[in-house]
């Protein structure tokens, strides 16, 4: 059952860019956003969550998100990531 959960595809999207504001999540520019990728499971949208989140841990307001886009896509579906 495990394994059954580990292989379903649920969608997510990695993304970021710089923000306005270390205490909002507005962007400073729209067009400049860092569209990271789309993976087929969490563990997988962490790591490259992870690997942008260090390439720019300099920048104060550089921040990237992981979106459950299979919420979006499924909403009666659950909330299993």
């Amino acid at each position: 059952m495990a394994e059954e959960t580990e292989n379903r595809q649920l969608l997510h999207l990695v993304f970021g860019g710089e923000l306005k504001s270390l205490t909002g999540t507005e962007f400073k520019d729209i067009d400049a956003l860092d569209i990271v990728g789309i993976y087929p499971n969490y563990r997988a949208a962490e790591a490259a969550w992870r690997s942008k989140a260090q390439e720019t841990v300099d920048n104060a307001h550089m921040r990237y998100f992981v979106v459950h886009l299979h919420r979006f896509l499924d909403p009666g579906a659950g909330k299993a990531d």
